[in-house]
């Protein structure tokens, strides 16, 4: 029998932290056939409740350095307010979902990021996602939802790339179902100029990307989001895709090829 095939969408915290952009998400996710996975950020949202808390939240190129008070911040807003406000939109449109952090159930364990030219704090490098047991829900119709939150197996919580977590679940469920891999933002796709939407380059190509990367046309954040999606392909992804959340039912966009 040939496997099944396995929807991942991840989508960023700018989108599930509007209201009107999350109702648009969870109906057009909700309409997706099949097995599928929701991967969220929620940046915002914990800067927003760290400066309510009298808490200074530190980024350095866009990731942020987590102490243990932003840990705590991150873990209220990941785990609790962001993921549950998810589920329980899903379910108010007939989608049987389950918000898990990596700790639930042992779903993503992750070690500390080695302290470098930069300490991140308690920031988490995925090490394992178990695959069976997402799998399993998968298999009695229940949709994971997954929070940007890893554990390292002895008790503490770690902040952890959303982005990663999509690609490396994606990498781990290769082996058990046909992943497509949907990196969702406010974009329609990788764009050929940032300021025209109209410019989505339709495919791109390890050479095409290293080639754009030169010239300036792709960089910042879209940079690793590019990287993690060769990674997946190349760990057994079938076809992942970088789009815009009301492109869904249509998955069109940025289609990345090794």
């Amino acid at each position: 029998m040939s496997a099944q095939s396995l929807i991942i969408v991840k989508v960023g915290g700018k989108i599930v932290e509007e209201p009107e952009s999350l109702q648009r998400l969870l109906t057009e996710f909700a309409h997706i056939p099949g097995l599928k996975i929701l991967v969220h950020g929620g940046g915002r949202s914990a800067t927003a409740m760290a400066s309510r808390l009298g808490i200074e939240s530190k980024m350095v190129d866009g990731r942020r350095i987590t102490d243990k008070e932003t840990l705590e911040v991150v873990t209220m807003v990941y785990g609790g307010l962001v993921n549950k406000n998810i589920v329980a939109g899903l379910q108010a449109k007939g989608v049987n979902a389950i918000g898990l952090t990596g700790c639930d159930c042992d779903t993503i364990r992750s070690v500390k990021r080695p302290v470098g030219a930069i300490d991140y704090g308690y920031v988490g490098d995925v090490k394992a996602v178990n695959a069976p047991f997402l799998a399993n829900l998968l298999n009695q119709g229940i949709i994971p939802v997954l929070a940007p939150l890893t554990h390292d197996g002895k008790g503490n919580m770690l902040n952890t790339n959303a982005d990663t977590i999509a690609g490396e679940t994606a990498k781990a469920l290769a082996s058990y179902f046909k992943v497509t891999l949907v990196y969702c933002f406010e974009k329609p796709g990788v764009l050929r100029d940032e300021n025209d939407d109209n410019s989505v380059i339709p495919y791109l190509t390890r050479a095409d990307f290293k080639q754009m990367v030169a010239d300036g046309v792709i960089h910042g954040g879209m940079i690793p989001k590019i990287e993690n999606s060769f990674n997946a392909l190349a760990s057994g992804v079938k076809s992942v895709l970088i789009t815009q959340a009301v492109n869904l039912d249509k998955l069109s966009g940025t289609i990345i090829e090794l």
